[in-house]
């Protein structure tokens, strides 16, 4: 499960499998590494979800999140464990998806690659914040723009809405279980292609985010002095 920093994953993870992740209350990031959920039972199938940290983590870079989660597949993937999907969550409650958000979700399209996106659902929660209405509109631009979710869902992958049940959250996962696993796209690079996550498309995605937002911010900065 992924997202960004207070995207509800973890209060998903515990809803769906009985557990108990700490799950944050304050403005600071609570997930601090890659934990998992204790097994449960989903239409006969035993089930485990993997919480990861949030990038724009309020205490580490976005480049020792990115290094955690690899580290944590890689090694899975080398054990020989594949996942049946992944899940992304999104808060439909926010107002607008910033530069911040849409960076987030091209470094997660990239960790993935296009061969695992049919099995990724992306899933909207705390719908209870906003007005149907509202809610439905958000949820028709973030499908139908290439800015937001459109190609990943043209690539396969679904949509579908949170309502922060338990009945909900297992009926998310329904549409995971029975999936034939395919090793996401930066399992392959550091495994079996042997590149360091720099070199991984997620991490050149990750490095030209950086490299642009350090760009603004020298912009930002001849103008303020301009203008002294």
């Amino acid at each position: 499960v992924m997202g960004a920093t207070g995207s509800g994953k973890s209060t998903f993870i515990n809803k769906a499998s009985g557990s108990n992740l700490l799950v944050g209350r304050s403005l600071e990031s609570c997930t601090r590494e890659v934990q998992t959920s204790l097994p449960f039972v989903v239409s006969g199938r035993i089930v485990t979800l993997i919480d990861t940290p949030g990038f724009d983590d309020t205490d580490r870079s976005d480049t020792a999140i990115l290094n955690m989660i690899a580290a944590y597949l890689s090694k899975t993937y080398e054990r020989g464990t594949k996942l049946a999907g992944v899940i992304y969550m999104h808060r439909i409650s926010d107002c607008r998806m910033n530069g911040t958000s849409k960076r987030n979700f091209s470094i997660f399209r990239k960790l993935c690659g296009e061969r695992s996106l049919k099995n990724v659902i992306i899933l909207t929660n705390m719908w209870s914040e906003v007005t149907h209405e509202i809610g439905e509109a958000r949820e028709t631009e973030l499908a139908k723009m290439d800015k937001f979710f459109k190609l990943a869902l043209d690539k396969g992958a679904q949509l579908l809405r949170h309502d922060g049940t338990l009945e909900s959250a297992h009926t998310t996962l329904r549409y995971l279980i029975n999936n034939q696993p395919v090793p996401l796209r930066i399992q392959q690079e550091i495994v079996d292609e042997h590149k360091s996550i720099e070199m991984t498309a997620a991490g050149a995605e990750l490095r030209s985010a950086l490299d642009e937002q350090a760009d603004q911010h020298r912009e930002e900065i001849r103008n303020l002095k301009a203008e002294m």
